[in-house]
């Protein structure tokens, strides 16, 4: 499926014809070209936007993982501190939260770990206890982030912020912003592959309702071919955002469909991973895309 037009959007970053076809997680590689991967949440926060701390506690949080698993996810993505703005984390809370709970995702189950933080402390001791990617939506922020990262062989997803996370952002302006997030990401992502980081274990992200509003959000999904372009696989993360509901006039709890719909579009134009509250559906749908994009 062709991604629709996005009016005079121009960007002056080199792009390659297609999206990149691998990615490498640990000892795994992943061929990307017809199947994406679905990303789990795993939410180790008492203040999480969607599911309000619903597995902060440790077993609640195991059997989340556990359902996640079984319905399919390709990879659990465990973060200890909300994106939004909310009373402070410090570095050694986060770091109790989801350092032990990596430790144990390891041990239970053989599907790649991903920690999502912005500090490279908390990445850095995530790698040592086998996490195998960085979910980072400060894109890079921490200037060790890309060394430790690097250091301990792991992929980090670099997502596009227009300030920094925690901060509020309410009425955020581009000159354009497919073209200013294309520049920025393509930017980090050279300083990744310069701190030497391979593009196999390089992801991008265009972070949607991060310093976006919601035409913004949508005008970066329907430009995902044109960023899948920039040579690097790309992460879409919808799943139940605020410009889904502001849209299509859904509560937070209505957005299911409107979700799994956002992915499918995602994946048809280009995105290669998925990061979803709902694996089960989302699965289901990236098997009936990756059926008809391999038939013959």
């Amino acid at each position: 499926m062709a991604a629709p037009a996005t009016g005079t959007t121009t960007t002056t970053t080199t792009a390659s014809a297609e999206p990149a076809p691998f990615l490498d997680l640990g000892d795994r590689r992943y061929d990307l070209t017809h199947r994406a991967l679905v990303m789990g949440i795993l939410n180790r926060t008492p203040d999480s936007f969607y599911d309000r701390g619903a597995t902060f506690e440790l077993d609640k949080l195991y059997g989340r993982a556990e359902q996640l698993v079984a319905d399919g996810a390709d990879i659990l993505d465990v973060g200890g501190v909300k994106a939004g703005p909310g009373p402070e984390v410090t570095e050694a809370e986060e770091l109790d939260r989801v350092v032990p709970v990596v430790a144990g995702l390891v041990a239970r189950f053989d599907t790649p770990v991903s920690v999502d933080t912005w500090r490279a402390s908390v990445a850095r001791s995530s790698y040592a206890e086998g996490a195998v990617m960085g979910n980072d939506i400060s894109g890079l922020a921490d200037p060790e982030y890309a060394s430790a990262a690097a250091q301990h062989h792991a992929a980090v997803v670099i997502t596009h912020i227009r300030l920094a996370p925690r901060v509020a952002d309410p009425d955020p302006h581009y000159d354009d912003v497919v073209a200013d997030v294309a520049r920025f990401l393509t930017e980090r992502a050279a300083g990744a592959r310069a701190a030497g980081i391979p593009a196999e274990r390089i992801v991008l992200d265009a972070g949607l309702d991060l310093g976006k509003t919601a035409e913004q959000s949508l005008t970066l999904l329907r430009a995902s071919a044109k960023l899948a372009a920039l040579g690097y696989p790309l992460l879409l993360s919808a799943s139940n955002k605020t410009f889904l509901g502001k849209f299509l006039d859904l509560e937070l709890t209505e957005r299911r469909e409107a979700s799994i719909g956002a992915a499918a579009l995602g994946i048809a134009w280009g995105c290669r991973i998925v990061r979803v509250h709902d694996v089960k559906g989302t699965c289901r749908a990236r098997d009936a895309l990756a059926a008809v994009s391999e038939a013959e």
